[in-house]
């Protein structure tokens, strides 16, 4: 330990990084398991590192983002590889906005821009230059990122066969623990770009999401997002990054026959031809044209009835622990994933998926087709659907009171101040904004979270940790469930 102590201290101090940290073997891994894996294009170069070099790559990481923080230099809609932040605040963020909009009687235009290899192609002089005038990094500490981009090698491994070893002039190694972040700071100045023409956005990592919205009548406001993308694609030429139109997408959510009217100037993105389409996925969530998520649910149970059909014909030969796992690790992580998403949606999307959860549990258990249920969810400790969906939205609720999400979820939740001197001055309320429709704001994160949030028992509200809010909140949800 004091030996690796030394080695990470005197890198520090000397601003250098040793060569033997910054040999990388490239192991390509197919993007997704359907893609033709005869196309060189389909693969991912994950960068396979030395183990003190990431342990070195981590101890930075930890000291930077500390540095980022304290000053405010992080890009606010920001999302990707922060603490407390997911592609589940990100998009609770972005559906709240959507969903406010359409509440109103507005259009909303979203677009889903893609880079091409955006990790690959990023100067290492522009990201010295923005480390030294955006982040205010100098010195020692400037010379150790410099000695960290430049000098690199990487070889690729196949096989049991190599590559001959190459010099990495450009991009941050995907894999390694500084790439993503470095590659943010990359991207700092596009935020102020896109604010520049009056269009919300929100980013994680190298996924960008623009949206603007705009009454009927007014979609000349549209226009905006034109320039925008204008804008967006020339300094991104000028930095050495490429907007990738054939997977660039947009969604139009608002009346139909509006949006049909208006389609084709909306997309007139100077050039950049987009695919337009009835839904879109975004961050692994499909999208469809009045946010009802039905496309993501059948996605869901399609997937998951998949894969409990494989399960349930292993079960003879697993026992109860080795079975829950599997069923946990691949229907309860799609059940819960961005599950926040689904409050306020149709009954009838909320049955679909408890008829999965159902099945699960009956072949973790081993119950017949036509027993009841809930008895055998209560013996298990599963809480229903619906539940599971008010536990994470108040879990978030929670974690955005304490200071433990993003800034952009708690700016959407407002403490309940009475005019004059009342008894329930001091209850810990939130206010519960007004809408207009239960199928729009009424699906909303700053409406839900505020209506669950006053419902609760105060002693699961005043809990003083997360854990121990998390043990009260699924009791509370439990008895409420079962009892």
């Amino acid at each position: 330990m004091a030996i690796l102590l030394t080695i990470i201290n005197s890198s520090l101090l000397l601003g250098y990084v040793p060569k033997t940290f910054k040999l990388v073997v490239i192991k390509p891994l197919i993007k997704k398991p359907q893609l033709d894996p005869k196309e060189l294009v389909n693969y991912r170069p994950i960068s396979n590192l030395p183990f003190l070099s990431k342990i070195l790559e981590k101890v930075v990481s930890s000291q930077l983002y500390s540095f980022l923080e304290k000053n405010g230099i992080c890009e606010d809609f920001q999302s990707g590889f922060r603490p407390y932040h997911s592609t589940e605040t990100a998009l609770l963020r972005v559906t709240n906005d959507l969903l406010l909009s359409s509440d109103r009687g507005c259009i909303s235009l979203l677009v889903l821009l893609d880079l091409s290899a955006a990790f690959d192609t990023i100067d290492h002089t522009i990201l010295l230059h923005r480390l030294e005038h955006f982040v205010g990094i100098n010195g020692s500490a400037l010379a150790w990122f410099k000695s960290y981009l430049y000098d690199r090698h990487q070889f690729v491994a196949v096989n049991e066969e190599v590559s001959y070893r190459s010099q990495v002039q450009y991009g941050v190694p995907q894999g390694s623990v500084l790439g993503p972040l470095l590659f943010t700071l990359y991207m700092l100045p596009l935020g102020d770009i896109i604010r520049k023409h009056g269009v919300s956005f929100h980013c994680y990592a190298d996924d960008t999401q623009l949206y603007i919205s705009s009454r009927p009548g007014e979609t000349y406001q549209f226009e905006k997002l034109t320039e925008c993308i204008v804008d967006i694609k020339n300094w991104m030429t000028s930095n050495f990054l490429l907007l990738n139109s054939e997977k660039t997408e947009v969604l139009i959510i608002g009346p139909k026959s509006s949006a049909c009217n208006d389609l084709e100037r909306c997309l007139s993105l100077d050039g950049c031809s987009v695919n337009s389409s009835s839904s879109v996925r975004n961050l692994g969530v499909l999208f469809d044209s009045n946010l009802s998520l039905e496309s993501h649910v059948s996605s869901i149970c399609k997937t998951a009835f998949f894969h409990l059909k494989n399960i349930s014909k292993l079960r003879p030969m697993l026992s109860m622990s080795n079975a829950e796992m599997l069923i946990h690790a691949f229907m309860t992580s799609r059940l819960d994933y961005c599950n926040a998403l689904l409050g306020g949606c149709s009954a009838r999307l909320v049955n679909k998926l408890q008829l999965v959860q159902n099945a699960a549990a009956r072949v973790l258990t081993r119950t017949r087709k036509y027993d009841h249920i809930s008895p055998v969810l209560s013996t298990l400790h599963w809480l229903p659907i619906k539940h599971r969906i008010d536990f994470k939205i108040l879990l978030i609720t929670y974690k955005a009171l304490n200071g433990l999400a993003p800034q952009y979820l708690n700016e959407l939740l407002l403490h309940y101040s009475p005019p004059r001197p009342l008894r329930s001055q001091n209850s810990g309320n939130l206010i519960i904004p007004r809408i207009s429709k239960s199928t729009a704001g009424g699906r909303s994160f700053s409406y839900l979270a505020p209506k669950l949030w006053n419902n609760l028992p105060n002693i699961v509200r005043e809990a003083d940790t997360l854990l121990q809010f998390k043990s009260r909140l699924k009791t509370h949800l439990f008895n409420l469930a079962y009892t």
